[in-house]
């Protein structure tokens, strides 16, 4: 003999995990949950599931219904970093001590949108060219000063290709090359 399905009612159905979802994501706990809904705590944290919620620890409840400024704070303090410095979620993860997933939430609540890791890359991509070429400025003022290249090269523990390089990228005008072997006049002919 097999046990009869419990019977759902229409109530229950209605609570959907996405609204679940969002009623714990704004601070309620799995037991204000089950008392608004009158669903089992074992169905509450399914739905939870179901949804893809990430769970939050008692602590980090307390945390986020203490001081709601400073939750503000932090997510606009990670959108800065994202929106201007060029910051991964990973690395906002471990400014806020949050997951990824929490930090890209507290990223939405500050009004960011999230970028796709190609956005990111051409972000970082375009501040390595603009570092670049400040380096770049500044061995053409030193060159142009009367450094040498493999002078430029030894102090910034760069090779002497990449110096010639950078100069070239910053329009340096070089200096006639040195003709290291014995002169011309000297040389015998044939």
């Amino acid at each position: 003999m097999n046990p009869e399905p419990p019977i759902t009612s229409d109530a229950s159905e209605a609570v959907t995990p996405q609204a679940l979802r969002q009623q714990y994501e704004s601070g309620a706990t799995v037991d204000e949950l089950v008392t608004a809904s009158g669903l089992s705590y074992g169905t509450v944290l399914n739905r939870l599931h179901d949804a893809g919620t990430v769970m939050r620890t008692s602590w980090q409840t307390r945390r986020m219904r203490q001081n709601p400024q400073a939750r503000q704070r932090l997510a606009a303090h990670l959108r800065t970093l994202y929106e201007q410095h060029g910051a991964t979620l990973t690395e906002l993860a471990t400014a806020a001590g949050e997951t990824r997933r929490g930090a890209r939430r507290l990223l939405i609540e500050a009004g960011g949108t999230v970028r796709s890791t190609r956005q990111t890359q051409r972000i970082r991509a375009a501040a390595r060219a603009a570092e670049r070429y400040k380096v770049a400025l500044s061995l053409r003022a030193r060159y142009e000063a009367g450094a040498t290249v493999p002078d430029l090269a030894r102090e910034h523990s760069y090779s002497v290709a990449t110096v010639y390089r950078l100069l070239h990228q910053a329009g340096t005008r070089m200096r006639p090359q040195h003709n290291h072997g014995p002169s011309h006049a000297l040389r015998k002919q044939p």
